[in-house]
């Protein structure tokens, strides 16, 4: 049994302390595909936004998108954008690529036979290649005669990389962004939770991109219209109780993690693999959903490097400072660095907007006179005895499932302020 499979076996308090205590990112309930990362923990696709401010242009982009028109689900029990998993000894396959040569990994690819390629004009084809965990995709792939093939682009992925492609190079999508990690599958769905954002096309998107994108795909600069990147999220106060069960959560994840738009298509469509368990009476409910009930969100707050699809570490996206009070309130929905400086002992500190899979900070700081005490809320797991020193701060990162936090580090305590 390999060390993913064993530890999902576990309660999630339990997978999460013992991650806080092994130091380890793999572990903390990530999508897996034959073996592999779908890219690390932190990377965006990965990343929750429900935390994360609207975009001041978001009124503006669904406006000019069809806020009345549905949100549509582009897969089902066929049809959609298939992948296909091969061994890490699979034969390599040389492609010539007849549009996009110059922004293209040349491979050669590990193409199957008979592979399953998207039955549509876009002709994606997506491989994952196991043991190497490198993910390969083109752009309308087309077999040719002498067991080679062709196709207008192609890029190759490091699955346990953040590295985004050159700056201005497309994918075999138009944003020059992955396409497997925004699919719709069955199994995550099946399972209760889906931990990723999910692929979207719009029509109408501006001549630019922002991060992660890499590429555009239109002619027109009006900034009312969405940049190929842009995050968008189901709102927080649709009412998603009445949907069955599988479409609920769908739509828990277009809450928590929300679209990334990818290329231009129809209006709000959301992407996913194919799937002969998939109920498409069911999944036809996501059509009362209309392009008015969602936001875009503006993620520029967490990135860490342009040329990086990891997403920040909360003390490299702001630090948001707590009035001293005997009690105070630490509201992680307003920032996950959170800081405070004692000029008295807290006795009774609470901690709220706990997000799932949120990576936390506290900088605990003692005035000039120091020995101020801090009791730790019940629902930290792990927190660190402060230093008492004058003049220096106490630091100490966590995960949340949720529920509670779980330290992920011993802490640095008596640090010079």
């Amino acid at each position: 049994m390999g060390r993913y499979n064993l530890f999902v076996s576990m309660g999630r308090p339990a997978l999460l302390a013992i991650c806080a205590f092994l130091g380890c990112t793999w572990c903390f309930g990530q999508a897996e595909i034959a073996g592999c990362p779908v890219f690390p923990p932190n990377n965006i696709w990965n990343t929750p936004v429900d935390h994360l401010p609207v975009d001041p242009r978001s009124a503006r982009y669904i406006a000019n998108n069809g806020p009345e028109r549905s949100l549509h689900p582009d897969f089902g029990r066929s049809g959609a954008i298939p992948f296909n998993i091969v061994p890490e000894d699979q034969p390599l396959v040389p492609v010539r690529f007849t549009a996009g040569a110059a922004e293209s990994d040349p491979g050669p690819y590990p193409i199957p036979p008979n592979p399953a390629v998207e039955p549509a004009a876009d002709a994606h084809l997506i491989v994952v290649q196991q043991g190497k965990c490198k993910l390969y995709e083109l752009y309308a792939a087309k077999p040719l005669p002498d067991g080679t093939w062709e196709a207008s682009s192609g890029a190759i992925f490091d699955l346990r990389s953040n590295l985004l492609r050159p700056a201005g190079w497309t994918s075999a999508d138009g944003a020059g962004l992955p396409i497997l990690p925004g699919l719709v599958r069955y199994d995550e769905v099946a399972s209760g939770e889906i931990r990723h954002a999910l692929r979207l096309t719009v029509p109408r998107t501006r001549r630019e991109y922002v991060w992660p994108a890499r590429h555009f795909a239109s002619r027109t600069s009006d900034p009312d219209l969405p940049p190929m990147g842009q995050r968008f999220r189901l709102r927080k106060d649709y009412d998603i109780s009445g949907f069955p069960p599988e479409v609920q959560v769908i739509l828990r994840a277009l809450k928590k993690y929300g679209l990334i738009l990818a290329d231009n298509g129809s209006s709000w469509y959301i992407t996913g693999a194919p799937d002969a368990r998939w109920n498409e009476e069911a999944l036809a409910t996501l059509k009362r959903v209309r392009g008015a009930d969602l936001e875009a969100v503006d993620v520029s707050s967490l990135m860490v490097s342009p040329n990086s699809a990891a997403a920040g570490t909360p003390l490299l996206t702001g630090r948001v400072a707590v009035p001293f009070s005997p009690t105070p309130v630490f509201d992680l929905s307003a920032g996950t660095a959170q800081s405070i400086t004692l000029t008295g002992d807290v006795t009774a500190a609470t901690i709220t907007g706990l997000a799932d899979g949120q990576i936390v900070s506290f900088l605990i700081c003692q005035d000039s006179i120091g020995g101020r005490k801090f009791v730790w809320p019940a629902l930290v797991r792990g927190g660190m005895e402060i230093g008492l020193e004058p003049d220096t701060c106490s630091a100490q990162s966590f995960v949340s499932d949720g529920v509670n936090l779980y330290a992920t580090s011993p802490g640095v305590t008596n640090m010079p302020r």
